[in-house]
């Protein structure tokens, strides 16, 4: 239900396809065709966060513990004008973050407060402006900054005072739809959202040590949490919920086998997908998963790529989308309908239609519209969520996730340029000028 809009592209030479080939056979057929073009590699859409590029050392101001003692210093003073690196800090409230919009590109932007602002707007609260409440983002030392994010759900009375400057606390997902790719600003504020979400949302679980249960202590500037007993001090670290999500292909690779789920809007299909289990490895995940969800039988597995995903369940905001590309064994399927409403083999052509029918701009805007409703008070806007139409107004068949999702990329990958098998000589089925969303 998205806009694509191709962001720019970062060429990948033979070199990249050499050392992939080390890794699995399956990647010797690409190795050969990256001597006929060129390969352009994309970052997925929460990826490429530009304030986590790296962690500053220790001794450098910017590090999360030179910044969370200059963060001390600042909160028990008065003044925060000429704070140095400035603090900026992004409030959540129920896993919202809280975002402007001015009706222009971008169409949404986050909201970020400074420090003395923060400190202004929580002064009266029961939210209080603690260094163990504010969570460690990033930096970008070329601007002198430093981001933060806080959980703000304990006050409702939050909301009306920011409603008053034109900002609201938005759904992530929402603001994913909005999102236009072909600005890296949005994209950038869209991966910094997603990122502190995922670690506020696991700060909010993990209040108490699993072994003793005892309080836990933020530490590293949130950066982990350390039980508060002295006899314990377990040390516990952001979670991470692996995912491996793949687009299981026949035999011929002309056919590809897409599921539907309950919860999805109507004629929409999509990968199978589930969560990794305890002693299991990526690959045997996919052919368990896939052999459990609609009886077919797995043999290679190719990686295709990864992506943070905190727009799932609350519960579970830490996943990362490990995508693959799966080939059958058998054809015959059997759907548990405990996992799925169906499942079935669809035409390269068919799914070539569904990519060209799916109004992805019309629900961009939709959403974007939504946005700006929602900051400008408006509690009804329009229904971003309805059904994808073709330009001649006709229902169209089936439609895919848009590219927001790993989903996308598998399946618009297979069906442009086709999807090597490993040990064979031939060359793609469509090769084109270019690999993208590999």
């Amino acid at each position: 239900m998205l806009l694509f809009f191709p962001p720019s592209t970062t060429t990948i030479t033979t070199s990249f396809f050499l050392s992939l080939s080390k890794l699995t056979p399956s990647f010797s057929l690409l190795r050969h065709c990256s001597t006929m073009f060129p390969i352009n590699l994309q970052p997925h859409a929460f990826a490429g966060n530009p304030i986590k590029c790296k962690t500053p050392k220790s001794n450098d101001p910017f590090s999360p513990y030179s910044a969370l003692e200059t963060l001390k210093t600042h909160l028990l003073s008065n003044t925060h004008d000429s704070v140095s690196p400035h603090f900026k800090v992004l409030p959540f409230r129920n896993g919202r973050p809280l975002a402007g919009s001015q009706g222009s590109a971008p169409n949404w932007h986050l909201g970020w407060l400074s420090l003395g602002d923060c400190k202004s707007l929580l002064s009266d609260s029961v939210v209080k402006l603690e260094d163990n409440s504010l969570v460690y983002l990033g930096a970008k030392s070329e601007e002198d900054s430093v981001y933060w994010a806080i959980d703000v759900s304990e006050d409702d009375m939050l909301v009306d005072e920011l409603g008053k400057k034109y900002f609201s606390f938005v759904e992530l997902r929402t603001l994913m739809v909005a999102t236009d790719w072909s600005d890296p600003l949005a994209m950038a504020d869209l991966a910094v959202a997603g990122h502190a979400r995922a670690l506020l949302e696991w700060h909010g679980v993990s209040r108490f040590c699993g072994r003793c249960g005892c309080k836990n202590i933020p530490m590293e500037a949130g950066k982990r949490v350390q039980c508060s007993n002295e006899l314990c001090k377990k040390r516990t670290y952001p979670r991470i919920d692996p995912v491996v999500i793949m687009l299981v292909i026949d035999r011929d690779n002309d056919r590809a086998l897409l599921g539907r789920q309950s919860r999805y809007v109507p004629r929409m299909w999509s990968c199978l997908a589930g969560f990794i289990e305890p002693g299991e490895s990526l690959e045997e995940a996919v052919k368990r998963e896939t052999w459990e969800e609609t009886g077919i039988e797995v043999g290679e597995v190719v990686y295709h790529s990864s992506q943070p995903w905190p727009v799932g369940p609350s519960s579970m905001p830490c996943q990362l989308m490990v995508g693959f590309f799966a080939y059958a064994k058998s054809l015959e399927i059997d759907v548990d309908k405990d996992e799925l409403e169906d499942a079935r083999w669809h035409s390269r052509e068919d799914v070539k239609k569904a990519l060209t029918f799916a109004e992805y701009e019309k629900a961009q805007r939709t959403a974007a519209a939504k946005v700006e409703q929602i900051c400008k008070g408006v509690s009804q806007g329009q229904n971003f969520s309805s059904d994808f139409n073709t330009e001649s107004g006709e229902l169209a068949p089936m439609f895919i996730p848009g590219p927001f999702a790993i989903a996308h990329h598998l399946i618009s990958t297979w069906v442009h340029q086709g999807v090597p098998v490993s040990g064979s000589d031939n060359q793609l089925n469509q090769p084109s000028s270019s690999f993208s969303n590999l």
